[in-house]
């Protein structure tokens, strides 16, 4: 088992406590929270030992999880790496791309792993339809939330719709050629509601839409290929997919059957994946401890992690244009 240590207790921090104690594959030493007055109030209810300070943390055990806001993750990245600490950083990777480079570069330097807590991979609706999308050429996303202050500190790309661009590049094969977005504030300093056009080298284009002042939550993705579409719900861990094949000679009385102007007859089924329940966060965490033991890459790497805040970027400097 690995030793492992929490920055930060906030909401998803509280979250990763709970699971890295329920975990078999970590040993939970305790946690750090610049808050002492909340980290001793959790460290009463949960019993989970709390450190003073982020050095004595480190230097008990193997594995950092960063779950500090945003603005701090290069800093505590950076302390751990160089105590050759392992480190999990919570999404987006860091609060800059210069950051997140010098996070990287220092991660090879050390020789110690790291990786980015992009959940949605690990959603098991995303991950029983993964195999089946290939080569999409059209993408539409639509992540929508009801207002909650927690996270309006950053613009909504950077909050919601980096989730969106990360699953996107880990299934599109191809380099980004050319993003349009515009977004508006509604009630925070940044923007509350964006969309962005995405336009790959290969031809694919993704249009993503992501607001945090809806009157419901929506999670939502549509990946359209050829003789395939296939729709993903990340809230309701559903998926859908309908296919295309050369209709039969002599159709059944039940098949349903297309013909385009051409005359061209093709058939529609339905292929129904399993999808398993699961807990994305407890599994992400499991993924890391699996990387670092079997010494392989994990699921989402810190240069994935990099290159979703880079995407992120790109459509924030289209709403200054």
């Amino acid at each position: 088992m690995l030793k492992v240590g929490v920055l930060g207790a906030g909401h998803l921090g509280k979250i990763h406590l709970r699971l890295l104690q329920q975990s078999d594959k970590y040993e939970l030493v305790g946690f750090y929270d610049e808050n002492q007055e909340n980290g001793a109030k959790i460290a009463a209810e949960f019993g989970y030992k709390q450190f003073h300070t982020i050095a004595t943390l480190i230097h008990a055990v193997d594995v950092i999880d960063i779950v500090t806001p945003t603005l701090s993750h290069y800093k505590c990245a950076k302390v751990a790496i160089k105590s050759g600490k392992h480190v999990f950083i919570e999404k987006p990777i860091s609060n800059t791309v210069k950051e997140a480079e010098e996070i990287i570069a220092l991660a090879n330097e050390y020789k110690v792993k790291g990786q980015v807590g992009h959940v949605e991979r690990f959603n098991p609706a995303f991950i029983a339809t993964k195999n089946m999308i290939e080569n999409p050429m059209f993408i539409e996303t639509h992540r929508l939330a009801e207002f909650n202050p927690r996270g309006t500190d950053v613009p909504v790309v950077l909050d919601l719709m980096i989730h969106d661009i990360d699953a996107i590049l880990s299934v599109v094969n191809s380099k980004v050629k050319n993003i349009n977005a515009s977004g508006v504030s509604v009630i925070s300093d940044t923007p509350d509601i964006a969309n962005a056009r995405i336009e790959f080298e290969n031809g694919c284009v993704a249009n993503l839409t992501a607001s945090r002042i809806s009157l419901k939550n929506m999670r939502k993705s549509r990946f359209f290929q050829k003789d395939a579409y296939i729709s993903v719900d990340f809230l309701e861990k559903k998926c859908e997919v309908v296919k295309m094949k050369d209709a039969p000679e002599i159709p059944g009385d039940f098949d349903m059957i297309l013909q385009n102007a051409e005359g061209i007859k093709k058939q529609i089924y339905f292929a129904n994946p399993e999808v398993e329940q699961n807990n994305a966060i407890l599994d992400e965490l499991d993924s890391f401890a699996d990387a670092i033991n079997n010494n392989t890459t994990p699921v989402v790497t810190l240069e994935q992690g990099t290159n979703a805040l880079r995407v992120a970027y790109q459509i924030i400097d289209c709403f200054k244009k």
